[in-house]
């Protein structure tokens, strides 16, 4: 109902505006809107490395910034341009025909001005459309019941009306957002609402390398921001929280996220809901947890004949120093192996073995039906994949790991 109110209040007003200021400034105007339009997006970008050095750090709004100044620039250069034209139209039949002329024109000038402002007014009521609906499409998903400040309400209340209008079928025609942008605003609202996914989202393949950075370490690390998350905030205080904006203040860093999920939209969304992907479909692929109770069974099979007293000795070793191991195996061939624990000897002959933990970094490379892993100070690994189950060969000790899902 609103956007009918809207419509009828903008086709009223500027018909009025069109029959006062004549047919040549509207004219103008009707043909600036319709420009402005069409050149905001491809223009607009231009603006991106200005907007840039004036301290604008976000590239969302960066990417939404440029096409807005470059429309409202249009706008005003075809309204000046139509001042001055209708400056020179006005004296040409003021001073240089009859005045029988002076009112036909004159006449002709406000009805025809009355037209083209009903042409601007539904215009307008459609590009306004068009911004409720495009931003009230990422709005509505990050919402939930009364956590939304009032502005954001009043916005996803005009976008259900949009569809509820049928305004959303014409404002689909020309809508200029890429398909990618529905896409990601799907899966923000998906995580959003599902904060449990946001494990599923660190597993998958193509974010395991980022998700080794610092800045995500860090919050996957952090319980009070995990309570926090839980409590579902709206997403103003979600996205205020230091922890967020350690990334979003960080536009190299968001960049290179975008960079990453921009090819994989589809399948990053696939993956979300059914936990498969299906561009990387390598077996290594994946975060893996130790199974010590499967590395002591490769013990077993290794040394068939092992005795009881090694084999309480291994279990010693084992539960002291791969406890905490974890295996990450990334698209881009690296490999990560954190908390793998080091005996030291005591510092006095009665005193206990102390532990020290390292974390390694290396490159994986497929052979045949299994994997060379090449990692720093250390032989070349071996590793096989056998369903959800992945063992590493070649050190002192194998590896046992169970996929994470």
């Amino acid at each position: 109902m609103t956007i009918w109110i809207l419509a009828l209040v903008l086709l009223g007003s500027l018909a009025v505006v069109g029959f006062n200021m004549g047919v040549v400034r509207v004219g103008f105007s009707f043909v600036g809107l319709l420009i402005g339009a069409l050149l905001a997006f491809p223009l607009g970008h231009l603006l991106n490395p200005v907007l840039a050095l004036f301290g604008m750090k976000n590239p969302f709004f960066i990417w939404l910034t440029g096409p807005f100044i470059i429309f409202v620039i249009v706008l005003i250069i075809f309204k000046i341009a139509g001042f001055f034209v209708h400056q020179k139209v006005d004296v040409y039949y003021k001073y240089k025909v009859g005045d029988l002329r002076m009112g036909l024109w004159n006449r002709l000038s406000a009805r025809l001005g009355l037209c083209l402002g009903l042409a601007n007014g539904a215009a307008y009521t459609i590009l306004i459309s068009l911004v409720i609906y495009v931003f009230s499409y990422g709005t509505t998903q990050m919402v939930t019941g009364d956590n939304g400040a009032t502005s954001v309400k009043m916005l996803n209340f005009l976008g259900k009306d949009v569809v509820s209008s049928g305004m959303a079928k014409v404002v689909a025609a020309i809508d200029p957002m890429p398909e990618s942008y529905f896409e990601a605003a799907d899966i923000i609202g998906l995580i959003y609402h599902n904060d449990l996914l946001e494990a599923r989202l660190a597993r998958y393949p193509a974010f395991l390398s980022l998700g080794e950075r610092p800045q995500f370490q860090d919050i996957a690390n952090d319980k009070e921001f995990t309570e926090f998350r839980q409590k579902q905030p709206s997403f103003s205080d979600l996205i205020d929280h230091p922890k967020a904006r350690a990334i979003l203040d960080n536009p190299d860093l968001l960049k290179e996220i975008w960079a990453v999920t921009l090819p994989n939209l589809k399948d990053l969304l696939t993956f979300l809901r059914t936990g498969q992907s299906a561009t990387y479909d390598e077996k290594i692929l994946g975060r893996w947890d130790i199974d010590l109770n499967g590395v002591l069974n490769v013990v077993r099979r290794a040394k068939p004949n092992i005795s009881a007293a090694e084999l309480q000795r291994v279990k010693r070793v084992v539960s002291a120093t791969l406890s905490k191991v974890t295996l990450v195996a990334a698209p881009d061939k690296q490999v990560f192996i954190k908390n793998l624990g080091t005996l030291k000897p005591p510092p006095k002959p009665t005193s206990p073995p102390t532990v020290e933990y390292q974390s390694l970094q290396g490159q994986w490379a497929a052979e045949g039906s299994k994997y060379q892993l090449s990692i720093g100070g250390k032989p070349t690994l071996e590793a096989v994949v056998e369903g959800d189950k992945l063992t590493v060969t070649g050190d002192t000790l194998p590896l046992r790991f169970d996929k994470e899902y």
